[in-house]
């Protein structure tokens, strides 16, 4: 399972619709929302650990 990164919910990679490729890494989520937020402004919510 992988983490919605706006709303933190389990989304499972295998049924996801909603998903995003940024730095060479794909974010799963759970509704069209939570993808465009993210596409707005990726850096926000990634963690550059």
């Amino acid at each position: 399972m992988a983490i919605d990164p706006i709303c933190k919910m389990d989304v499972d990679e295998d049924t996801a619709k909603f998903k995003s490729e940024y730095n060479g890494a794909t974010y799963y989520f759970c509704a069209p929302g939570c993808k465009k937020t993210f596409d707005e402004n990726p850096e926000k919510y990634i963690s550059t650990k």
